[in-house]
């Protein structure tokens, strides 16, 4: 008996490990654009996903069949709101004079920020000249592009955009309506995509993969 249990904790821990190494690396950039810091200094990011794994691992021989990597992702996102959104109730903005309302962001536009989000682009992809100085700004360290989003503006984002997780599953994930789902979503582009200043942010061109 002692010896099956072995066995089967060292299986576990072969199972996870190579999980780890062939999801991690994305996870983490999904962390990151959730806690709207720099990839190269993102350590709320980094615990974000510490938790997360964590839980996975401790519920890995439920799974049962269930993706690994969407229940770590799950938990990437509850722990996110948990925490996020208890802290950050920011009132939901008024659509910017000229900026883009829900299913008028230009298809181009929503594909090209699609792909520049899942090829890991994101730190450069929507960076205009007038952001650089606000991406150091505070207390001296940069931030992530998406730090003009609001906390749930960034979860919607990211799960929608970088994830591809459908607008069904996303609002049962975050118990949202679909509606409110795709409002959020194109809310949040059309920040993206028409900053504050006025400047339309620039896009990188995508190489097809």
């Amino acid at each position: 008996m002692h010896q099956r249990h072995v066995s089967k904790d060292a299986r576990r821990a072969r199972e996870f490990e190579s999980f780890v190494a062939g999801a991690a690396g994305r996870l983490l950039h999904a962390a990151t654009l959730l806690t709207a810091e720099h990839p190269d200094d993102n350590p709320r990011a980094r615990r974000l996903l510490a938790a997360a794994l964590a839980h996975t691992y401790a519920t890995w021989d439920g799974l049962r069949g269930e993706d690994p990597y969407a229940r770590a992702r799950q938990q990437l996102a509850v722990r996110f709101a948990r925490g996020a959104w208890r802290r950050h109730r920011a009132p939901s903005r008024p659509w910017s004079t000229g900026g883009a309302g829900p299913g008028q962001v230009p298809g181009a536009a929503v594909r090209q920020l699609r792909a520049a989000l899942r090829q890991a682009l994101l730190p450069q992809a929507l960076r205009t000249g007038a952001d650089a100085p606000a991406d150091r700004a505070g207390a001296g360290r940069p931030r992530g592009v998406l730090h003009r989003l609001t906390p749930q503006e960034r979860l919607v984002l990211v799960l929608r955009m970088y994830e591809g997780v459908a607008e069904e599953q996303t609002a049962a994930l975050l118990g949202l309506s679909v509606e409110r789902v795709h409002t959020i979503c194109a809310r949040a582009m059309s920040t993206l995509l028409h900053p504050p200043s006025g400047r339309t942010a620039s896009l990188p061109k995508v190489v097809p993969s």
